[in-house]
């Protein structure tokens, strides 16, 4: 049964459309890059061609961390066999869930004007973005309710308090970068958004006592629930197709400098924006702390059965209405300097509406096209991952292959399930890749060629437009 504890199923089963924000891959001037971080160039004069695109070249990732009792999902993940025997009761112990994700399905990115150096680009992405903080008590109560018979301690106050939310979406977007001079470049990223599927649960209120086998079981819940869809039949092909049944709208933003000695700081507010729900989404506040569910004769019902009665307090009596969700909006900060053949590259990343972020230090190492990165990275949720990525890349062509925590991932698909895993550790997986070419003319100086986009075009840029007129303010 879909219905009740579909946010729980759908972050673990979600992993075919799931990837961090590849910190490797910023400051490459790599397509990607040019798309992620707007002000990026993409296209190298007297080098690169004009026209850009992956076209079906494959380009995605994935990213999913697990921190609490990881041991529970990952068996579940691998083996099909969910089961939370040891888990500890009444500890008041919260287990964080989350994933993101970005995959372009296509992309265009064209070198527009020699003078200033314009790009355009279109591209059309496929997003999804969660995260879950959960008890160890509404892990067990999934698995087995007889977990909770305890003659000595019988109540469980606010056993099941938490929250969570997951998303996905369509992403139709319009980039422009240009430089305002030779040292400072803005760019912009605008976007249409079509929204897929979205669920989201509050709750901070509960209680549940079971003095033994065979009831009463007392449970009760409040708090808040959207969601898009309630049971797995309302979902379809039409569903996935962007129809902008749910639509929205987002931008991107940001800038580059680099200084005579070379240093080249970025920054960014990234897919900052919303999605209306269309009106036949699912809203309800749900309160039954005064006539709380009571349910005797327990062994004559199954466990399954008993699960979904107390999670029908979520989902019973839910209206129907439209409602907005914000888009998982990023801040981005990064500096770097080139030493040869090495350039460190410092980035903290903050999430701009829920809690999460990361601070890493990409440490690249090229030679002849071919570059290997290393990227320690602290994760706003109190954990480290050690990310890996090797590239090759020329002014017309580009691979890569990586992963933002190599050796959690590798022990999360590999490590046996044994009763050390069973604690407060955590886990992630993490695996991306991309390729892009260039084609077209070659946008050579125009000392250099009889042809160059934009050569005698005399009017200045957006940007330069834009910031005169507030000079003219003043």
């Amino acid at each position: 049964m879909i219905r009740k504890y579909l946010l729980f199923y759908l972050l673990l089963f979600c992993f075919s459309k799931v990837s961090a924000q590849q910190y490797g891959l910023f400051n490459t001037k790599t397509l990607f890059d040019g798309f992620e971080n707007p002000a990026q160039k993409t296209f190298v004069l007297d080098s690169s061609r004009q026209f850009a695109s992956s076209f079906f070249l494959p380009n995605f990732g994935f990213h999913v961390g697990m921190k609490g009792n990881e041991n529970v999902l990952r068996t579940l993940a691998k083996e099909g066999i969910y089961s939370t025997a040891d888990v500890a009761l009444n500890t008041g112990q919260k287990n964080n869930l989350f994933l993101n994700s970005n995959i372009y399905i296509l992309n265009f990115k064209l070198f527009k004007s020699y003078k200033y150096h314009q790009e355009i680009g279109l591209s059309w992405q496929v997003r999804a973005d969660a995260q879950v903080h959960y008890t160890n008590e509404t892990l067990a109560i999934v698995d087995n309710y007889l977990r909770f018979v305890n003659d000595v301690n019988p109540i469980f106050k606010d056993a099941f308090n938490g929250t969570g939310y997951a998303q996905s979406y369509h992403q139709f977007s319009f980039t422009y970068r240009e430089n305002y001079d030779k040292k400072l470049a803005f760019g912009v990223k605008l976007s249409l958004l079509s929204g897929i599927t979205y669920n989201e649960y509050n709750i901070n209120k509960s209680y549940f006592a079971l003095e033994s086998p065979d009831g009463p079981l007392v449970a009760s819940l409040r708090g808040t629930y959207r969601a898009s869809f309630l049971n797995g039949k309302e979902l379809g092909k039409k569903t996935a197709a962007p129809f902008f049944k749910n639509p929205g709208a987002s931008i991107s933003f940001g800038t580059t400098y680099t200084s005579k000695s070379g240093v080249f700081i970025m920054g960014n507010i990234k897919d900052l924006g919303f999605i209306k729900w269309s009106k036949n989404s699912y809203v309800n506040d749900f309160d039954n702390t005064n006539d709380p569910l009571v349910l005797d004769n327990l062994l004559d019902n199954r466990a399954s059965a008993i699960t979904s009665k107390v999670s029908d307090i979520i989902s019973d009596n839910a209206g129907r209405a439209g409602f907005y969700s914000p888009t998982n909006a990023k801040a981005d900060f990064l500096i770097a300097k080139t030493f040869g053949f090495y350039r460190p590259s410092f980035i903290v990343s903050k999430d701009l509406f829920h809690q999460g972020g990361d601070v890493a230090l990409v440490n690249k190492f090229y030679n002849n096209g071919f570059s290997v990165s290393a990227i320690p990275t602290y994760n706003l949720h109190k954990f480290l991952m050690m990310g890996v990525q090797g590239m090759y890349q020329t002014p017309n062509f580009e691979v890569f292959i990586g992963s933002d925590n190599l050796f959690r991932t590798t022990s999360l698909l590999t490590a046996n399930n044994d009763a050390t895993n069973v604690s407060t550790k955590y886990n992630t997986a993490s695996v991306y890749l991309g390729a892009s070419i260039k084609f077209g003319y070659v946008v050579e100086h125009p000392l250099n060629s009889s042809y160059m986009p934009g050569v005698g075009d005399d009017q200045p840029g957006f940007f330069k437009r834009l910031f005169s007129i507030f000079k003219k303010g003043k």
